[in-house]
């Protein structure tokens, strides 16, 4: 169990040193040596992300950036926030016209 814990977190911690490298991306050492981590595990965490669509291995240059996915669930998340505040805000318009 621990090895799945320290796995999924490893993963997660790929995915934050990605961030905000989406144009030059981070080669396997590089994310290794950020992370404190073999590059072994870094290979095996990539795999996985790469699977979901969360990662892509740039072919030009070999080094790592945030996938397609990543970008969806961004968006959605967004989407649903903008909802919420929107909802929000018509419900604040309804009390305050009751208020007064």
């Amino acid at each position: 169990m621990s090895e799945k814990i320290n796995s999924t977190r490893r993963a997660l911690r790929i995915l934050k040193a990605l961030q905000g490298r989406s144009v030059i991306g981070l080669s396997n050492k590089e994310l290794a040596d950020r992370l404190n981590e073999s590059p072994v595990n870094i290979t095996r965490s990539l795999q996985a992300l790469i699977a979901e669509g969360l990662v892509v291995k740039q072919e030009e240059t070999g080094r790592f950036v945030l996938g397609i996915q990543m970008l969806q669930i961004a968006v959605t998340h967004q989407r649903d926030t903008e909802k919420i505040q929107a909802r929000m805000a018509e419900m604040g318009q309804r009390v305050n016209a009751g208020a007064f």
